[in-house]
Protein backbone atom coordinates (compact mmCIF):
# COMPACT_ATOMS: atom_id res chain seq x y z
CA UNK A 1 0.00 0.00 0.00
CA UNK A 2 3.06 2.37 0.98
CA UNK A 3 4.62 1.08 -2.30
CA UNK A 4 1.65 2.07 -4.76
CA UNK A 5 1.05 5.84 -2.68
CA UNK A 6 4.58 6.53 -3.15
CA UNK A 7 4.58 5.81 -6.84
CA UNK A 8 1.25 8.10 -7.69
CA UNK A 9 3.18 10.78 -5.21
CA UNK A 10 6.36 10.63 -7.94
CA UNK A 11 4.31 10.46 -10.84
CA UNK A 12 2.44 13.48 -9.43
CA UNK A 13 5.93 15.58 -8.58
CA UNK A 14 7.12 13.98 -12.55
CA UNK A 15 4.24 15.60 -13.98
CA UNK A 16 4.40 18.99 -11.98
CA UNK A 17 8.13 19.47 -12.70
CA UNK A 18 7.36 18.53 -16.59
CA UNK A 19 4.77 21.02 -16.36
CA UNK A 20 7.41 23.97 -14.48
CA UNK A 21 9.54 23.39 -17.50
CA UNK A 22 6.96 23.70 -20.06
CA UNK A 23 5.85 26.81 -18.16
CA UNK A 24 9.33 28.37 -18.15
CA UNK A 25 10.68 28.02 -21.71
CA UNK A 26 9.77 31.31 -23.02
CA UNK A 27 10.56 32.58 -26.73
CA UNK A 28 11.47 36.56 -27.01
CA UNK A 29 11.02 37.99 -30.68
CA UNK A 30 12.17 41.58 -32.28
CA UNK A 31 10.16 43.02 -33.52
CA UNK A 32 6.71 41.75 -32.53
CA UNK A 33 5.31 43.72 -36.28
CA UNK A 34 7.18 44.33 -39.50
CA UNK A 35 5.13 46.91 -42.16
CA UNK A 36 6.33 48.39 -45.23
CA UNK A 37 5.39 52.22 -44.00
CA UNK A 38 8.24 52.43 -41.92
CA UNK A 39 10.96 50.26 -43.12
CA UNK A 40 12.52 48.88 -46.31
CA UNK A 41 14.07 45.92 -44.73
CA UNK A 42 14.00 44.00 -41.66
CA UNK A 43 15.73 41.54 -39.29
CA UNK A 44 13.91 39.14 -37.79
CA UNK A 45 15.31 37.15 -34.18
CA UNK A 46 13.73 34.81 -31.76
CA UNK A 47 15.40 33.96 -28.63
CA UNK A 48 14.78 31.15 -26.55
CA UNK A 49 15.15 30.87 -22.74
CA UNK A 50 14.79 27.95 -20.29
CA UNK A 51 14.48 25.47 -23.33
CA UNK A 52 12.41 22.25 -21.83
CA UNK A 53 15.38 19.98 -23.47
CA UNK A 54 18.60 19.87 -25.58
CA UNK A 55 17.98 21.43 -28.90
CA UNK A 56 17.98 19.66 -31.81
CA UNK A 57 17.81 22.12 -34.42
CA UNK A 58 15.49 25.13 -35.89
CA UNK A 59 14.05 26.35 -38.99
CA UNK A 60 12.13 29.61 -39.93
CA UNK A 61 8.22 29.28 -41.66
CA UNK A 62 6.34 31.70 -43.73
CA UNK A 63 2.61 30.98 -44.04
CA UNK A 64 3.46 27.81 -42.41
CA UNK A 65 6.13 26.57 -45.20
CA UNK A 66 9.54 26.27 -44.27
CA UNK A 67 11.98 28.97 -45.78
CA UNK A 68 15.01 27.30 -47.91
CA UNK A 69 17.99 27.34 -46.44
CA UNK A 70 16.41 28.65 -42.92
CA UNK A 71 16.95 24.99 -41.45
CA UNK A 72 19.63 24.15 -38.99
CA UNK A 73 20.86 21.36 -36.79
CA UNK A 74 23.03 23.59 -34.13
CA UNK A 75 21.96 23.62 -30.63
CA UNK A 76 21.58 27.74 -30.83
CA UNK A 77 19.19 29.62 -28.30
CA UNK A 78 19.22 32.99 -30.58
CA UNK A 79 17.81 32.50 -34.78
CA UNK A 80 17.56 35.40 -36.64
CA UNK A 81 16.03 35.87 -40.55
CA UNK A 82 16.81 38.84 -43.06
CA UNK A 83 14.00 40.22 -45.04
CA UNK A 84 15.84 42.36 -47.37
CA UNK A 85 13.02 43.84 -48.78
CA UNK A 86 9.72 44.50 -47.03
CA UNK A 87 6.51 44.36 -49.94
CA UNK A 88 3.73 42.06 -50.50
CA UNK A 89 6.04 39.12 -51.92
CA UNK A 90 7.66 38.90 -48.59
CA UNK A 91 4.49 40.00 -45.95
CA UNK A 92 3.37 37.20 -44.25
CA UNK A 93 3.38 35.51 -40.87
CA UNK A 94 6.30 34.20 -40.04
CA UNK A 95 7.50 31.79 -37.46
CA UNK A 96 11.37 30.34 -35.56
CA UNK A 97 10.94 26.86 -34.72
CA UNK A 98 12.81 25.45 -31.94
CA UNK A 99 13.43 21.68 -32.37
CA UNK A 100 12.91 20.59 -28.71
CA UNK A 101 10.89 18.31 -26.98
CA UNK A 102 7.99 19.44 -27.40
CA UNK A 103 9.00 21.58 -29.93
CA UNK A 104 8.36 25.42 -29.41
CA UNK A 105 7.82 28.50 -31.90
CA UNK A 106 6.72 32.44 -32.30
CA UNK A 107 5.38 34.18 -34.78
CA UNK A 108 6.21 37.67 -36.33
CA UNK A 109 3.76 39.79 -38.52
CA UNK A 110 5.12 41.41 -41.43
CA UNK A 111 2.56 43.50 -42.99
CA UNK A 112 2.27 45.06 -46.56
CA UNK A 113 -0.16 47.36 -48.54
CA UNK A 114 -2.04 45.16 -50.21
CA UNK A 115 -1.17 44.15 -53.92
CA UNK A 116 -4.13 44.58 -56.06
CA UNK A 117 -4.31 43.56 -60.01
CA UNK A 118 -6.34 42.87 -62.46
CA UNK A 119 -7.09 39.15 -63.74
CA UNK A 120 -7.87 40.96 -67.36
CA UNK A 121 -7.24 44.66 -68.19
CA UNK A 122 -9.56 44.68 -71.25
CA UNK A 123 -12.44 42.63 -71.28
CA UNK A 124 -15.04 42.29 -74.10
CA UNK A 125 -18.87 41.44 -74.05
CA UNK A 126 -21.34 41.53 -76.21
CA UNK A 127 -24.59 44.81 -75.78
CA UNK A 128 -27.50 42.82 -73.45
CA UNK A 129 -25.45 40.57 -72.01
CA UNK A 130 -23.77 40.01 -69.04
CA UNK A 131 -19.64 41.07 -68.15
CA UNK A 132 -17.73 40.03 -64.96
CA UNK A 133 -14.82 42.28 -64.06
CA UNK A 134 -12.15 40.23 -61.47
CA UNK A 135 -9.51 41.56 -59.36
CA UNK A 136 -7.07 39.97 -57.49
CA UNK A 137 -4.99 40.63 -54.29
CA UNK A 138 -1.57 39.19 -52.94
CA UNK A 139 0.56 39.88 -49.77
CA UNK A 140 -0.53 40.00 -45.96
CA UNK A 141 -2.70 41.01 -44.84
CA UNK A 142 -4.92 40.68 -47.30
CA UNK A 143 -8.12 42.70 -47.76
CA UNK A 144 -11.00 43.20 -45.64
CA UNK A 145 -12.73 45.48 -47.88
CA UNK A 146 -13.32 45.77 -51.64
CA UNK A 147 -14.94 48.23 -53.68
CA UNK A 148 -15.51 48.87 -57.34
CA UNK A 149 -15.99 52.32 -59.23
CA UNK A 150 -17.08 53.59 -62.64
CA UNK A 151 -14.46 55.93 -63.92
CA UNK A 152 -15.88 58.97 -65.80
CA UNK A 153 -14.20 60.21 -69.41
CA UNK A 154 -11.21 61.87 -67.65
CA UNK A 155 -10.59 59.11 -65.31
CA UNK A 156 -10.57 60.72 -61.68
CA UNK A 157 -13.97 61.85 -61.03
CA UNK A 158 -15.53 58.31 -60.16
CA UNK A 159 -18.38 56.92 -59.12
CA UNK A 160 -19.03 54.32 -56.66
CA UNK A 161 -20.89 51.19 -57.50
CA UNK A 162 -23.21 50.08 -54.85
CA UNK A 163 -23.90 46.19 -54.63
CA UNK A 164 -27.05 44.83 -55.63
CA UNK A 165 -28.14 48.52 -57.62
CA UNK A 166 -30.89 48.03 -59.65
CA UNK A 167 -30.27 44.27 -60.28
CA UNK A 168 -27.89 46.09 -62.41
CA UNK A 169 -24.74 45.38 -60.39
CA UNK A 170 -23.45 42.52 -58.37
CA UNK A 171 -19.93 41.87 -56.55
CA UNK A 172 -18.90 38.48 -55.10
CA UNK A 173 -15.91 39.17 -53.02
CA UNK A 174 -13.56 36.95 -50.83
CA UNK A 175 -10.25 37.71 -49.20
CA UNK A 176 -8.30 37.57 -52.23
CA UNK A 177 -10.28 38.43 -54.91
CA UNK A 178 -13.38 40.16 -55.59
CA UNK A 179 -15.62 39.82 -58.79
CA UNK A 180 -18.20 42.47 -60.68
CA UNK A 181 -20.80 41.21 -62.56
CA UNK A 182 -22.50 43.83 -65.03
CA UNK A 183 -25.70 43.04 -66.39
CA UNK A 184 -27.95 43.98 -68.96
CA UNK A 185 -25.11 45.45 -70.90
CA UNK A 186 -26.12 48.76 -72.58
CA UNK A 187 -23.23 50.10 -75.27
CA UNK A 188 -24.06 53.98 -74.16
CA UNK A 189 -24.12 53.72 -69.97
CA UNK A 190 -21.62 50.83 -69.24
CA UNK A 191 -18.28 51.15 -71.71
CA UNK A 192 -15.96 52.58 -70.08
CA UNK A 193 -13.32 52.64 -67.65
CA UNK A 194 -13.67 50.97 -63.97
CA UNK A 195 -11.63 50.43 -60.93
CA UNK A 196 -11.19 47.97 -58.12
CA UNK A 197 -9.91 49.27 -54.66
CA UNK A 198 -8.83 46.87 -51.86
CA UNK A 199 -8.12 47.78 -48.15
CA UNK A 200 -6.42 46.27 -45.59
CA UNK A 201 -4.99 47.83 -42.35
CA UNK A 202 -2.15 49.18 -44.03
CA UNK A 203 -3.89 51.16 -46.50
CA UNK A 204 -5.40 50.83 -49.55
CA UNK A 205 -4.23 49.71 -53.56
CA UNK A 206 -6.28 49.81 -57.02
CA UNK A 207 -6.38 49.18 -60.49
CA UNK A 208 -8.13 49.33 -63.35
CA UNK A 209 -10.41 47.54 -66.18
CA UNK A 210 -11.71 48.45 -69.79
CA UNK A 211 -14.88 47.30 -70.44
CA UNK A 212 -15.70 47.55 -74.11
CA UNK A 213 -19.51 46.47 -75.61
CA UNK A 214 -19.69 45.18 -78.88
CA UNK A 215 -23.57 45.87 -80.70
CA UNK A 216 -25.71 43.12 -80.95
CA UNK A 217 -25.04 43.80 -85.28
CA UNK A 218 -20.90 43.43 -84.46
CA UNK A 219 -21.40 39.71 -85.79
CA UNK A 220 -22.91 41.07 -88.99
CA UNK A 221 -20.50 43.61 -89.81
CA UNK A 222 -17.68 40.72 -91.34
CA UNK A 223 -20.94 39.38 -93.61
CA UNK A 224 -22.19 43.04 -95.07
CA UNK A 225 -18.28 43.81 -95.59
CA UNK A 226 -18.16 40.51 -98.04
CA UNK A 227 -21.53 41.69 -99.45
CA UNK A 228 -20.32 44.72 -100.00
CA UNK A 229 -17.02 43.39 -101.78
CA UNK A 230 -18.97 40.92 -104.46
CA UNK A 231 -21.75 43.94 -105.59
CA UNK A 232 -18.60 46.24 -106.02
CA UNK A 233 -16.65 43.48 -108.27
CA UNK A 234 -20.04 42.83 -109.77
CA UNK A 235 -20.75 46.83 -110.59
CA UNK A 236 -17.12 47.22 -111.60
CA UNK A 237 -17.23 44.18 -113.96
CA UNK A 238 -20.59 45.20 -115.30
CA UNK A 239 -19.54 49.11 -116.60
CA UNK A 240 -16.79 47.48 -118.04
CA UNK A 241 -18.81 45.13 -120.34
CA UNK A 242 -20.88 47.72 -121.28
CA UNK A 243 -18.54 50.31 -122.05
CA UNK A 244 -16.13 47.43 -124.26
CA UNK A 245 -19.73 46.04 -126.09
CA UNK A 246 -20.29 49.08 -128.56
CA UNK A 247 -16.37 49.27 -129.41
CA UNK A 248 -16.67 45.71 -130.50
CA UNK A 249 -19.74 46.45 -132.24
CA UNK A 250 -18.52 49.46 -134.63
CA UNK A 251 -15.43 47.16 -135.49
CA UNK A 252 -17.32 44.15 -136.65
CA UNK A 253 -19.48 46.43 -138.74
CA UNK A 254 -16.04 48.13 -140.29
CA UNK A 255 -14.56 45.09 -140.82
CA UNK A 256 -18.43 43.52 -142.73
CA UNK A 257 -18.83 46.55 -144.89
CA UNK A 258 -15.37 46.12 -146.79
CA UNK A 259 -16.09 43.47 -148.88
CA UNK A 260 -19.38 44.44 -150.04
CA UNK A 261 -18.39 47.48 -151.35
CA UNK A 262 -15.83 45.08 -153.44
CA UNK A 263 -18.02 42.91 -154.53
CA UNK A 264 -20.42 45.90 -155.96
CA UNK A 265 -17.36 47.56 -157.65
CA UNK A 266 -16.48 43.84 -159.55
CA UNK A 267 -20.08 43.40 -160.80
CA UNK A 268 -20.20 47.03 -162.01
CA UNK A 269 -17.14 45.92 -164.23
CA UNK A 270 -18.46 42.85 -165.12
CA UNK A 271 -21.67 44.80 -166.61
CA UNK A 272 -19.50 47.58 -168.70
CA UNK A 273 -17.80 44.41 -169.70
CA UNK A 274 -20.62 42.36 -171.18
CA UNK A 275 -22.15 45.55 -172.61
CA UNK A 276 -19.15 46.45 -174.87
CA UNK A 277 -19.04 43.05 -175.94
CA UNK A 278 -22.71 42.93 -177.38
CA UNK A 279 -21.45 46.26 -179.37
Amino acid sequence: MRRKLFGVILAVCIGWFQAEALTDAAITTKPEVVNDQNQTSATLSCNLTNPSSLIKGHYWTNNGKIIDKSESNSDELYIKHEIKKVDYHSAGLYACVFLTEPQVNATIEVKALPHVVAYKHSENANEKDKAVLTCVSHGYPLPTDWRWYKLKDDEIDKMPIVNGTDDKYEMKNTPNKTMLYVKDLDINEDMGMYQCQGTNEMGSASDKIQLRVRSQLAALWPFLGIVAEVIILITIIFIYEKRRKPDEINDDDDSGSAPLKSNAATNHKDKNVRQRNSN
